[in-house]
């Protein structure tokens, strides 16, 4: 059986009833330590309690469920190479827990200098490779490498691949966890504190200030500060965020609506300083695919929830209340451009046009002034011409920030080398394109962006869902604004900002 070689965000089905995922690297002088974990997630995307976290001290979940293995050798593989691995008996997971979230840390630099970071997922009971995802990482110190999901009775995998600049404990925290208190620093007195739960993350000393007295171990295995994990900061200690932004037009909105977006603002925010860009601004565009596979996404109310959940973060990175937005199937059309204020009639008249079924059949009898005739659109995927057009929007209405395009599709891509053409030739324009996949296979050359040499800059992001409507807010974010703070500050350094 041949492995199922995954690009970011990319899943496969999982018929084994027990699995292992690896972290594997190359080992060497300087190359930081990585330790593997586990997260056992609800629908709502949190751990019940702490429990729920399986990592080297607390190594085995009380359903039996999931174990962390430790570091072994990596039989077969050339020489230095080791790893670490949590083992999931998939039948034993509890129904309560909807995904299981692999995590990974690393201790002595950042994960841009493990060499050969790769995540394997294998039979727990025979051994075969089922998949591998190679991992490119950078300044983070912790990742969500993976996760295991249910969907409709069976379990999946995806490979993630997201980056945590605040390292573990921000990584915890997010899924609800609880982290322990910093040390205090040099030359103040201990103060007296109860016994932390077992699945708290232990605080790590820092390496300037080693403790007087040794600590009892927790584990006979590991030491009480393990070398693999940096030191952790308790969550009032993370990147302040700037907070939402109030925008032009909200205050026109229903009840209902201003409440969202208020919420979903302030968790734009915190994952944009989560990923270091605190406060940071971007005129943003949004593309919606509508092909004719795509009717059944915008006949549920997906494309539009898809559109109000983008307006966040148009909200809160540019302050004009304002988002271009183009549709596209055989042909790209430029929709009026989304004002805050006029956000629910701006559903009604431009998402639900994306139907095959509406306005591609029969006369155009009925068509508002602004509504775009789809018939005219078409059914095809060519991605490559909707690119094209943003691209000249761009260059011919210069702004003083960058440029980010949020770009939904649900696959067929198919115009490989006339999309990579586009995409390479736009290096060098203050354009970051994040694409997101809604459900389908087959995304062609968008999967392969994040390694594709011979660009200055990765200007590109993919990641693929399987129902975006299930993926909760903050997660959503989080993926969407993952890369961009990074690109920000290649494009800065390379004089395309």
């Amino acid at each position: 059986m041949t492995a199922t070689s995954l690009s970011k965000g990319a899943n496969v089905a999982v018929d084994s009833p027990a699995v292992r995922v690896e972290l594997v690297w190359s080992a060497g002088a300087g190359v930081p330590e990585v330790d593997a974990s586990a997260l056992l997630l609800t629908s709502a995307g949190r751990v019940r309690d702490d429990g729920d976290f399986v990592f080297y001290n607390q190594p085995r979940h009380t359903s039996g469920s999931v174990r962390h293995l430790g570091r072994h050798g990596v039989p077969g593989a050339v020489a230095g190479t080791t790893g670490d691995a949590v083992e999931v008996n998939l039948r034993a997971v509890e129904m309560a827990v909807e995904r299981i979230v692999l995590c990974a840390s690393a201790d002595g630099g950042t994960f841009g200098r493990v060499p050969g970071l790769s995540l394997r997922l294998l039979d727990a009971g025979t051994g075969t490779e089922l998949a591998r995802f190679d991992i490119t990482a950078g300044p983070e110190i912790a990742l969500v490498a993976g996760e295991l999901y249910r969907r409709q009775g069976a379990w999946k995998f995806r490979a993630v691949g997201q980056g945590y600049a605040a390292g573990l404990a921000g990584l915890a925290t997010d899924f609800g966890i609880t982290v322990d208190d910093a040390p205090p620093a040099a030359g103040s007195a201990p103060a007296a504190a109860p016994t932390p739960a077992p699945a708290s993350v232990p605080p790590a000393p820092l390496p300037s200030t080693p403790p007087a007295t040794p600590v009892p171990p927790p584990v006979p295995s590991r030491p009480p500060v393990p070398p693999a994990v940096p030191p952790l900061v308790p969550q009032a200690a993370a990147p302040a965020s700037a907070g939402p932004r109030f925008t032009k037009g909200e205050d026109r909105l229903p009840v209902d609506m201003r409440k969202r977006l208020s919420l979903r603002k302030e968790q734009v925010a915190v994952s944009l300083s989560k990923h270091g860009a605190a406060g940071a601004t971007a005129r943003v565009v949004l593309v919606l695919d509508a092909s004719g596979s795509m009717s059944f996404l915008y006949s549920k109310g997906v494309v539009a929830d898809v559109v109000e959940r983008m307006a966040a973060v148009a909200a809160q990175l540019d302050d004009d209340g304002e988002m271009q937005a183009w549709t596209f199937a055989s042909n790209p059309a430029r929709l009026p451009d989304l004002r805050l204020g006029e956000l629910p009639e701006w559903l009604r008249l431009h998402v639900r046009v994306g139907e095959i079924s509406l306005f591609r059949r029969g006369r155009k009898k009925g068509l508002h002034p602004e509504q775009v005739d789809m018939r005219a659109v078409g059914i095809q995927n060519e991605e490559q011409k909707v690119i094209a057009e943003v691209r000249a929007f761009v260059r011919e209405h210069p702004a003083p920030v960058p440029t980010l395009v949020l770009f939904f599709s649900d696959g067929g891509v198919y115009r490989d080398a006339e999309i990579e053409r586009e995409l390479r030739e736009a290096v060098e324009e203050p354009v970051f394109w994040q694409f997101v996949g809604l459900g389908r296979s087959n995304y062609g050359v968008l999967e392969r962006f994040d390694t594709l040499p011979g660009r200055r800059v990765d200007n590109a992001g993919f990641f693929a869902v399987d129902d975006i409507g299930t993926v909760p807010d903050p997660e959503l974010y989080d993926r969407l604004l993952s890369e961009f703070p990074s690109w920000i500050t290649a494009a800065g350094r390379a004089g395309i900002l």
